[in-house]
């Protein structure tokens, strides 16, 4: 076949109509083709053109427009005097549209100004530009980069993500992604903007609130059915939240109320079976709390590859240092007051001020630093789909368990040992305690250790949670007598009991009512409970009775 020249023509004609076909289907896929004046734009233009700029970037080629976005936010983005921009990698210049290295520049550089919301618009380009990568764990980190700044997204971005995307996890965090960008945008079909407002009233981000109210706050009929579907989700987020808030209370409570069990236990049995009322309690508390902080002292100077671990060696120390002033007390001074209350209340009462002095001596009136061990560190949300601003913190969970093992403990001792049989047969009759060979004397002064080391843990469980200090314990001590009065002397359900019940009603009427008027209420409440039970929720039985 000859080549003639009407041949020729119309093999150029199709060759130009193939090329021109491959031409247009590559920039249909990336419309913004990249030029040296957006760059450009970037660092020497003014907001309004950088903005511009950056949105140019986020529908041009991922390839080219990441690293770009990378050094703008990292300020390794450099603008030269001609307009032209470099990136600077340590030592290295890269040409961004040509990827090519380049002679480092010999004239100044500047770099591009940021504001919050440029440095917003590009993380959330970067974020965007993620959702579509091969990879799960870059999928979530953008997704998650998303929802901690939901304010800047694009709908039709979102709902391709949400087509391409398929873990289950990753595409139910893209719905609430795609409900804010839909709820936010007027110009969406009503339809389609009603079904985003009722579906936020199940999402658990505080973004959602901000949603919700601006199209409260933006409808142009306020009975409009938008308008309506977000009070009404607004109501379900709000009615979440009190409950959260109530379930958080109830916890605190509770965490109160381990603290307060154990600092009650050791008041029950000192009281219930020598009748000492001890008004140095408190100082035990805050001995055992300062021998926590020696022992995590001693672990850091000493041992501190097993700092993590210096907690489970201050609970022995803490027992065995408050058990032993416990020892020494009660040899030198309450052994001499027994049957005398007014005169061992104040000779208790001075043991406290002599307590809290000797510390201050030793340790400076200023509070000491008692860290969390790493395994006491942080919080979960055991109730998030229902609960999401109920919050469990390791360490208090922990203290609640560890009062309850502590009142268990107590109750075998108590039940099975040799030791608590003679207690228990002191605390129903001492005559006939003694009458039997038991040296009461002796049982006395075990039992005010005992009572005393309770109180050092829980000093230990006190600076887990709180600031350790001279003063610590002398909050609890009225609480505790109070939990001690209200179960009944010498009982320990009825000490525990009381000390729970004690906790979880302070805390649930504090947001009502105010710490200080709870107080007062709960003492009133108190009050008249004794005056129609005086024996408290359990009463004595047998002897022990007969003889009060």
């Amino acid at each position: 076949m000859k080549l003639t020249s009407s041949v020729i023509r119309d093999w150029i004609g199709q060759l130009a109509m193939v090329v021109g076909v491959l031409l247009a289907s590559v920039t249909s896929a990336y419309a913004n083709t990249l030029t040296p004046a957006d760059l450009s734009a970037l660092v020497a233009g003014g907001y309004g053109e950088r903005k511009e700029a950056i949105e140019k970037l986020v529908n041009a080629d991922p390839a080219m427009a990441r690293p770009i976005l990378q050094s703008l936010s990292q300020g390794t983005l450099l603008g030269l005097p001609d307009g032209r921009v470099l990136i600077k990698s340590d030592q290295d210049y890269t040409d961004p549209l040509t990827s090519k290295s380049v002679v480092p520049p010999t004239e100044p550089t500047r770099q591009p100004v940021l504001n919050n919301a440029l440095r917003r618009l590009i993380q959330n380009a970067l974020a965007s530009m993620s959702l579509f990568a091969p990879d799960k764990a870059t999928r979530g980190m953008a997704i998650d980069n998303l929802l901690s700044r939901p304010d800047s997204l694009s709908a039709q971005q979102l709902h391709q993500a949400l087509t391409a995307e398929t873990d289950p996890a990753l595409k139910q965090k893209l719905n609430t992604l795609h409900a804010f960008a839909a709820a936010a945008d007027r110009s969406a079909a009503p339809e389609q903007r009603l079904l985003a407002v009722q579906s936020l009233a199940s999402v658990n981000l505080p973004y959602a609130r901000t949603v919700l109210n601006n199209i409260i706050s933006e409808e142009n009929q306020p009975q409009s059915a938008i308008s309506i579907a977000a009070a009404e989700s607004l109501s379900h987020i709000d009615a979440r939240q009190r409950n959260s808030a109530l379930a958080n209370n109830a916890f605190t409570g509770l965490s109160l109320g381990s603290v307060l069990v154990l600092a009650a236990l050791g008041l029950a049995v000192i009281y219930g079976l020598i009748g000492v009322i001890n008004m140095a309690h408190g100082e035990f508390l805050m001995l055992g709390a300062y021998a926590t902080y020696l022992t995590q002292r001693a672990f850091q100077i000493w041992m501190p590859e097993w700092f993590d671990y210096y907690l489970l060696a201050a609970l022995p120390v803490a027992f065995l240092t408050a058990a032993a002033v416990g020892i020494l007390v009660e040899w030198l001074i309450i052994r001499h007051l027994y049957g005398r209350p007014l005169e061992s209340l104040l000779a208790t009462f001075g043991v406290s001020l002599l307590m809290l002095q000797t510390v201050r001596l030793i340790f400076g009136a200023q509070n000491v630093d008692v860290a969390n061990p790493i395994w006491m560190s942080g919080s979960f949300a055991p109730l998030a789909a229902w609960l999401p601003a109920f919050v469990v913190p390791y360490n208090r969970l922990i203290i609640l368990a560890f009062s309850i093992a502590v009142v268990i403990g107590l109750y075998l001792v108590l039940n099975c040992t040799r030791l608590g049989l003679f207690i228990r047969a002191c605390t129903q009759s001492r005559t006939m305690a003694a009458c039997v060979g038991i040296r009461t004397r002796k049982v006395d002064a075990y039992a005010f250790a005992l009572g005393t080391g309770i109180a050092g843990l829980g000093g230990v469980a006190l600076s887990q949670i709180g600031n350790v200090g001279p003063d610590l314990g002398q909050a609890y001590l009225i609480d505790s007598f109070m939990a001690v009065v209200l179960g009944g002397v010498g009982q320990l359900i009825g000490t525990v009991l009381g000390a729970f019940g004690l906790g979880v009603l302070s805390k649930l009427g504090e947001p009502l009512l105010g710490a200080v008027l709870v107080k007062i209420i709960v003492l009133l409440l108190i009050v008249a409970f004794i005056q129609k039970r005086p024996q408290g929720l359990f009463a004595q039985k047998g002897r022990s009775a007969a003889e009060a």
